[in-house]
């Protein structure tokens, strides 16, 4: 992608693994600019993969732009059996060109540059109806927290009371920044149990925090999976 020039965003399980939440993924998750420049330059990525589309959607601006994920199988010697997955919108997450302008660059000891979703758009991006995001999740935000909590800047603190999902590391947070997590408390009101101590309740409305938006995943997805349906239906009758 890097070589073709390709603006996309490295996300799920491997943008993970970078971010210091190990996860093993066959899986290569991409977020694209779907305009007509970067995705000519995404087909000749996929050529050069030798890459085949293994399923519904093909590979278009209207599907990308209406949420849809487009999956390939790529057969060249050097990526075997890799699959690749190229999404351009996610349900609860800003448009591309400012998932870009915040993007997390990281440079191989080989030189060889990534360009991943930010951990905060990644953290969004990883709250859907699949059990094995959550904790995936929770890692994510823990380690985060662990690596930076004797460099509390305003905007990490921020970050940490509004997506934290470990009721002591959240009672943590607030305590050290009291003033904040009360005016945070109408953006996401499990925090006054946080500044109150109280992490039984916390574990408790984390799993309803999680229930709410793995049904509005659920709810996202519905339309977009009826419209595959149709797609699969048309495509074996053909």
């Amino acid at each position: 992608m890097a070589a073709c020039r390709v603006r996309a965003l490295l996300m799920g399980g491997q943008a993970c693994v970078f971010y210091g939440a190990a996860e093993f993924s066959r899986d290569t998750d991409l977020l694209i600019l779907a305009d007509a420049e970067n995705l000519r330059r995404l087909d000749q990525a996929l050529r050069e993969l030798q890459a085949e589309r293994i399923a519904v959607p093909p590979l278009s601006p209207d599907y990308l732009q209406r949420g849809h994920a487009v999956h390939f199988r790529c057969h060249h010697p050097e990526a075997a059996e890799m699959r690749v997955d190229v999404m351009s919108q996610l349900r609860g997450v800003d448009r591309f060109e400012h998932l870009w302008e915040r993007r997390t660059s990281v440079t191989d000891t080989d030189g060889t540059r990534y360009e991943l979703l930010s951990l905060p758009d990644l953290v969004k991006a990883k709250k859907t109806q699949r059990g094995k995001d959550w904790p995936m999740l929770q890692r994510l935000l823990e380690a985060h927290y662990l690596q930076h909590r004797t460099e509390p800047t305003p905007e990490r603190r921020r970050f940490w009371l509004l997506e934290l999902r470990t009721a002591a590391l959240l009672v943590e947070a607030a305590a050290s920044a009291t003033r904040l997590a009360s005016e945070l408390v109408p953006q996401r009101a499990l925090i006054s149990l946080a500044l109150s101590g109280q992490t039984g309740e916390l574990e408790a409305a984390f799993q309803e925090e999680e229930r709410e938006e793995r049904e509005a995943d659920r709810a996202y997805w519905q339309p977009l999976k009826l419209e595959l349906e149709r797609l699969r239906h048309a495509s074996t009758k053909s």
